[in-house]
């Protein structure tokens, strides 16, 4: 045996020795542990003993010598690679100790969603998607809510992470020793293919946020794999780790340029994209799972997930190089166009559910006929929901949603209009077709449709999309309340007046027929309830200019009558602008 045959088997022996036993599952510590100490030197000697036998090519090409010394590279390399995926480069202890919380790391359950979905719950009662309201769920313990909303709110600051020191300055030189080792070998493939699989703990501590180890693993999630989480708590965790993600990437990046890692510089950008691209491929690949869905309801939720990945898009590709670039932009705008293409689809559900939604009965002074009706309050939701996202909107619907939604203000053009068509079909069911039962029917559903239209109006200004209807929008609301309302006075309150008219009757006769008349009329409105300040003085005023009036010149025409009618004229006019306080005027009533 040669004195090189002899150090090849000494160092044969190390390599492979430690090599079987840890294939056989023994828990041997490497060159470094995962703090960047050497805690086994001859295996980094035996390790290099191989290196510079091949380095001065100490046996013939076609030797035995030659392939065990090329099998005992190999392991070696394969010994590096796993060294550099066991090793910390990056270090997240150090902001959770500034933020003063711990992330969650292990798995947690959620309460399971309803399985029957209202009408009234389709969409959420609230604006857009809090990233505070994620706090208690993504943290296992420490501080109060107050700190833990100021913890995220301290994360997505980017001088925040200025602060910290991200990369354990340890790893740096174990970085160049690795390196180095890698080059001299001649398997610098072999460590770029390694950087795939690279583990980044400040990233790895955000992406727990999705609490989805699936995700990690396979190229598709479905939302629907996960039944018990509801798909706003996903979303609502998505959207928080991409912006995390986001903002700590920008950060490593230029940290990682500051740094001189040796013999490991000339990995930096290399490696540095590829733990990129792993956590934006988690996140699109999660992204991907809200595609399929077309659910009405889940429209908010994925289009601010749609807003988010937009947001984030542009400065994440700045991370990479014109090399790499293509291939995550691709994929980002495949995951867009499909939340986009989804999107369309889901706000085509929304009309066609505004078109043919049930109207069932209902309770309070909607089931009285004259009431804000659920699906008026539901359509109307949706509008405030959405009008904060009317860029995005716009930009989806340009490409076609059918119906001619091409954008946000004619999104609710035609929302309102399948609404109002919707609303005109329903009307109150009569117990017989006397005139009286038909009198009161149609004031019934021309109240009705006065309110339900000025509810529509009012909160079109505050969800600030009444200037997208166009200029002459609101005075043909205007026009349409109006003529509603003085339906609804010819209906309940002409009639009353009408008494007033009959010729040839005795006066003492026709002032009776009208108290009578008026009485009935007043007894059947005035428990109803409008709501709507302007429309209830409106409604007030057409009736009062109707009746009081009239009454008051018969009066005047009649003077002998004045102190034998029940009513004056001003106590008529009194009465008529206490209506419509619905069960306020009772308890008025009871105090006095």
């Amino acid at each position: 045996m040669t004195r090189a045959e002899y150090r090849l088997a000494v160092a044969e022996q190390v390599i492979l020795g430690w090599h079987c036993a840890r294939s056989s599952g023994a828990d041997l510590a490497g060159v470094w542990d995962s703090d960047a100490t050497c805690t086994n030197e001859s295996l980094l000697s035996a390790v290099d003993e191989v290196l510079l036998l091949a380095e001065i090519h100490a046996f013939p090409m076609a030797s035995a010598a030659r392939r065990s010394m090329q099998d005992a590279l190999d392991v070696a390399v394969s010994c590096l690679m796993e060294e550099f995926l066991r090793l910390k480069v990056w270090d997240a202890s150090q902001m959770e100790v500034r933020l003063g919380v711990r992330f969650a790391v292990g798995k947690f359950s959620m309460p399971a969603a309803d399985s029957g979905v209202s009408l009234s719950l389709a969409f959420p009662t609230t604006g857009s998607i809090s990233t505070a309201s994620t706090i208690d769920e993504l943290y296992a313990s420490g501080g109060s809510q107050s700190s833990r909303v100021g913890a995220v709110t301290m994360l997505l600051d980017g001088e925040f992470f200025d602060e910290l020191d991200l990369i354990s300055p340890a790893s740096l030189s174990v970085l160049h020793q690795i390196a180095l080792r890698v080059i001299r070998a001649g398997y610098t493939k072999e460590l770029l293919h390694a950087f795939t699989n690279a583990p980044c703990d400040v990233l790895d501590r955000f992406l727990t946020i999705l609490q989805m180890e699936c995700a990690f693993e396979t190229d598709h999630v479905s939302f629907e794999d996960a039944e018990w989480w509801t798909a706003e708590d996903m979303i609502k965790r998505w959207i928080l780790a991409t912006k995390l993600v986001a903002k700590a990437l920008a950060v490593m990046q230029r940290q990682l340029q500051a740094q001189s890692c040796g013999a490991f510089d000339r990995f930096k950008n290399d490696y540095f994209m590829a733990i990129a691209k792993n956590s934006i491929f988690v996140l699109l690949r999660f992204a991907n799972g809200f595609t399929t869905t077309e659910a009405p309801d889940k429209l908010v939720y994925v289009l601010e997930m749609y807003e988010a990945l937009s947001n984030a898009t542009p400065g994440l590709l700045l991370l990479f190089t014109e090399q790499r670039v293509e291939l995550v932009s691709r994929q980002v705008e495949v995951v867009l166009a499909k939340l986009a293409r989804a999107l369309r689809a889901m706000i085509g559900g929304l009309i066609a559910r505004i078109r043919t939604a049930d109207c069932p009965q209902t309770t309070g002074s909607a089931a009285r006929g004259v009431g804000v009706h659920p699906l008026t309050r539901y359509a109307m939701t949706c509008v405030e929901l959405l009008s904060p996202h009317r860029a995005a909107l716009d930009l989806i619907l340009a490409n076609g949603a059918g119906e001619s939604v091409t954008s946000l203000g004619s999104l609710v053009a035609v929302l309102v209009t399948s609404l109002e068509r919707h609303l005109e079909e329903i009307n109150p069911k009569l117990s017989n077709d006397d005139d009286d039962a038909v009198a009161a029917a149609a004031a019934s559903r021309h109240l009705f449709l006065a309110t339900n239209a000025s509810y529509v109006a009012r909160r079109a200004v505050d969800a600030g999309v009444e200037p997208l209807l166009g200029d002459g929008w609101a005075a043909r609301r205007g026009s349409l309340i109006a003529r509603y309302v003085a339906s609804y006075v010819e209906a309940c309150w002409a009639p009353v007046a009408a008494c007033l008219e009959t010729a040839g009757r005795k006066p003492v006769k026709v002032a009776a027929k009208f108290s009578s008349a008026f009485d009935e009329a007043y007894e059947s409105q005035v428990h109803r309830e409008i709501p709507d300040p302007a429309l209830r003085d409106a409604l007030r005023k057409a009736a009062s200019e109707m009746v009081v009036p009239a009454y008051s010149a018969y009066l005047q025409n009649h003077p002998k009558l004045q102190k034998n009618v029940r009513h004056t004229a001003g106590e008529l006019d009194r009465l008529l602008w206490e209506l419509f306080e619905g069960e306020a005027a009772e308890r008025n009533k009871l105090l006095l």
